[in-house]
């Protein structure tokens, strides 16, 4: 009689564990569906946390504009054979922006991507507007008094813009062969109404037939191109590692 209570007892205790580990694993399985229920969620019903992904600072974009001198109305010098000026730049400068979009840390915007007149104050405030880190407007030299005058002239007005003249002026001169009539400072308006270094180039002489038939080729206006666009990704590379000097030494970095 004893051995049967005893084996009650065992029966009924081993039922009973077996209900009560069937409740836990309902209430776990619960908890972990619906963790905002307002019980804990148990630690080994957690799954392992992930690390946050670490914040990286997205990389800051140098916004270049590009003005194709003259324009609708205003056609600029005439060349040597004839042509204008305005379709001569805005051809190159579609060519620069194109070199430079290829580049992801360049965002490129032009004054005029068509045969439009724009205003040389409105050019500048185009740029301003924008908050633009250059400015490069892109002409074709005239001297209808002699065709013989040649050369490369590249104009500044601020201070601030000398770097970038000079980066533009030497590189054009470099692929194009042209004479080197020097960088110059002028009152251009739109230079002088820019509020970030501003250039003018002057590519070479359309009224000069030898540089004309050269700036109007399908190789000259490339070379052109490709030389202006590495200036000015020489210059915000140079401004780049002076920035990183200024920070190291304890300077603050200045802007434009």
């Amino acid at each position: 009689m004893q051995t049967q209570k005893r084996l009650f007892r065992s029966g009924t205790m081993i039922v009973l564990l077996l209900f009560l580990f069937s409740i836990s694993g309902t209430l776990s399985t619960i908890k972990q569906d619906n963790p905002q229920s307002g019980s804990p969620v148990l630690a080994a019903d957690t799954p392992e946390s992930i690390p946050p992904t670490p914040t990286v600072e997205p990389p800051k974009f140098n916004r270049v504009v590009i003005d194709p001198g003259h324009g609708g109305k205003d056609p600029g010098a005439n060349g040597a054979s004839g042509k204008e000026e305005k379709d001569y730049t805005l051809s190159l400068a579609r060519q620069i922006c194109e070199l430079l979009r290829q580049e992801p840390l360049y965002v490129c915007e032009m004054t005029r991507t068509d045969d439009s007149f724009i205003g040389l104050e409105d050019r500048a405030k185009f740029a301003n507007e924008l908050k633009a880190d250059a400015l490069i407007s892109i002409h074709g030299n005239t001297f209808i008094e002699d065709q013989r005058v040649a050369g490369t002239e590249t104009y500044y007005y601020s201070e601030d813009s000398i770097q970038l003249a000079q980066l533009v002026h030497d590189h054009l001169v470099s692929a194009m062969g042209f004479r080197d009539r020097n960088l110059r400072k002028l009152h251009w308006k739109v230079l002088t109404f820019s509020e970030m270094p501003a250039v003018l180039a002057e590519v070479g002489f359309l009224t000069n037939k030898n540089e004309e038939a050269a700036m109007l080729s399908q190789k000259g206006q490339a070379d052109a191109a490709k030389a202006i666009a590495d200036a000015i990704k020489q210059y915000f590379t140079n401004k780049k590692n002076k920035q990183a000097v200024s920070l190291e030494e304890g300077e603050p970095a200045h802007g434009h």
